[in-house]
């Protein structure tokens, strides 16, 4: 026991004494060159993996869909989106998202996406006068 003790501990004073030229500048050239096409290729195959088991979408995000949308001005829009089973109207801008209000969703959602032949207006027009209770004259 004590001999096997006492190999080890020399085995690294043997290997420190064996004498070893550094390697040349084209030899470390080539280990970093071999190096970074190793990681390269590493990278280029994890992306290739996950778009091919997740379908190149991050998971989660087929509970956001957007319903539609509609020019408002040159660099605004005003965008219904469903999620969780809500619907969101937003006003998009070049500089922010803002929540315009929020709808419950259509019993009849699938039919009620605007045709393209309907204008955006008169369909959200009609989404919104849907979801609020009717206003008359208050018995007093």
């Amino acid at each position: 026991m004590r001999g096997l003790l006492l190999l080890l501990l020399a085995l690294p004073a043997a290997a420190a004494t064996s004498s070893t030229s550094p390697p040349g500048p084209l030899m470390s050239l080539l280990q970093v060159v071999i190096g970074l096409a190793i990681v390269l290729l590493a990278i280029v195959g994890v992306a290739w993996l996950f778009r091919r088991l997740s379908g190149g979408m991050l998971p989660g995000s087929h509970r956001l869909r957007v319903v539609s949308g509609l020019m408002v001005g040159q660099r605004e829009r005003v965008v219904i989106v469903e999620l969780e089973g809500e619907w969101l109207v937003l006003g998009v801008t070049t500089q922010a998202v803002n929540l315009l209000t929020r709808l419950p969703r259509p019993d009849d959602a699938d039919d009620a996406a605007a045709t393209p032949g309907e204008p955006f207006a008169r369909w959200l027009k009609k989404a919104l006068n849907a979801s609020r209770p009717p206003s008359g004259p208050s018995a007093s």
